[in-house]
Order: structure tokens, then C-alpha cells, then sequence
């Protein structure tokens, strides 16, 4: 019998590293009262539920310690619904929140475990705002969330299961912040959230 070892080669300057999975957006959301007309209302709030989507990441190792990351992703989901308003469910938004990250490795390029660090800018466009039924019926008309600029850091791992095929999984934080507005009636109806969520990922990668 002959028993053969291989080496696994990991990150190297100019390795360019495609990364697909799936990706979950949780929202940490802080909500602040709903404004009638400008005036608060007590005890009410927006909610956010979560959503999953095909992840993509695409990175550029600038050293062996060094890379910059793009991230993109299917378009997320999100029903919107709220808190002290009989709890109606407003409508719903999808988002991209294409990010871009400066990546830390540090672990010599020879090992096959590759932890990193990383710290980012993301641009979060909101798109699709749509009314739900229910609060068409209540007299609610047009949505409209704004987009948001914010940090983003991030924590996460490459497994090497040959020169070219790893594993990976990921974990980020995201800055968003957006302003929520309708119309009841004339009467205009705003919310200010910081969704924050945290994004998850686990997926496969190959390396060029």
C-alpha cells in the first residue's frame, strides 16, 4: 500500500478567490417610535424579519497577509411590520448591500487553516418598497426606504481541501440606517431604524 500526502497551498499574492454560499441577513433592528404628522407615537415601533440568499464573495490577495474583498448577494427580502399599530404589517423592501473589505490573514500562506479579520464600507440600496394589502385597506398609501452608507467588519475562515477548493465560513456586522415613509391619508408616517443586522455565511470557494 502507498500512502500519499498533499500539501494544500493556501492564499498567495495574486491568488484571486471566488466565494459562493448561503447568506442569512438578521436584522438587530432599533427602531424609533413612529411619527403621525411628525408627532411620535408612545409604544410603537417597526420590525424587520430575516432573510437567506446566495452569497457571493470575490477577493484579491494583495500579499500573502493582505487581500480586498467585494461582496454581493442576491437580492434580500424584507417584511416590514410594526409595533403598537395593532400590530399591522406594513409591506415589505428588498435590498443589495454590496460591500467592500480590507482583508487580514494571519497565517503563513503554507497552512491550510486561514483565519481573517476585516473592516469594510456598504452601500445598502433599497429597492421594491411595496405597501402590504393590510395597510392599503387601513388607508396607508406609497413606501419608500431610503439607502444607507455604513461600516462593516467582519470575522471569518478558509479551509483548504486542495490548492484550488476551500470551505469557508463568515460572519459580519453591518452599519445600516434608513427612514421608513408612508402616507395615512395626507398625513405623512415616518420611522428612523438602524437594521444592523449580522450576516452569516457558509459556503465553498475556489481559488485562481
Amino acid at each position: 500500500m502507498l500512502a500519499v500526502s498533499v500539501t494544500a497551498q493556501a492564499h498567495q499574492a495574486g491568488d484571486i478567490i471566488v466565494r459562493a454560499g448561503a447568506v442569512t441577513v438578521d436584522p438587530k433592528e432599533d427602531s424609533s417610535r413612529v411619527k403621525v404628522g411628525g408627532v411620535p407615537q408612545a409604544g410603537t415601533a417597526a420590525t424587520l424579519n430575516s432573510d437567506t440568499q446566495l452569497g457571493l464573495n470575490l477577493a484579491y490577495m494583495l500579499s500573502d497577509n493582505w487581500a480586498v474583498e467585494v461582496l454581493a448577494a442576491t437580492p434580500f427580502e424584507h417584511d416590514i411590520g410594526t409595533k403598537g399599530l395593532g400590530g399591522l404589517e406594513l409591506g415589505s423592501t428588498k435590498h443589495l448591500p454590496p460591500t467592500v473589505s480590507v482583508l487580514y490573514y494571519p497565517m503563513a500562506s503554507s497552512s491550510a487553516f486561514q483565519p481573517y479579520a476585516g473592516l469594510g464600507i456598504n452601500y445598502t440600496w433599497m429597492f421594491d418598497d411595496k405597501l402590504s394589502s393590510e395597510a392599503e385597506a387601513a388607508g396607508f398609501s406609497g413606501l419608500e426606504l431610503d439607502d444607507s452608507w455604513g461600516l462593516a467588519a467582519q470575522l471569518g475562515m478558509d479551509y483548504m481541501l486542495s490548492d484550488k477548493l476551500m470551505l469557508n465560513a463568515q460572519i459580519r456586522y453591518i452599519d445600516i440606517e434608513t427612514t421608513g415613509t408612508t402616507y395615512a391619508g395626507p398625513t405623512k408616517v415616518s420611522v428612523d431604524v438602524d437594521i444592523d443586522p449580522m450576516v452569516y455565511m457558509v459556503g465553498l470557494g475556489y481559488k485562481f
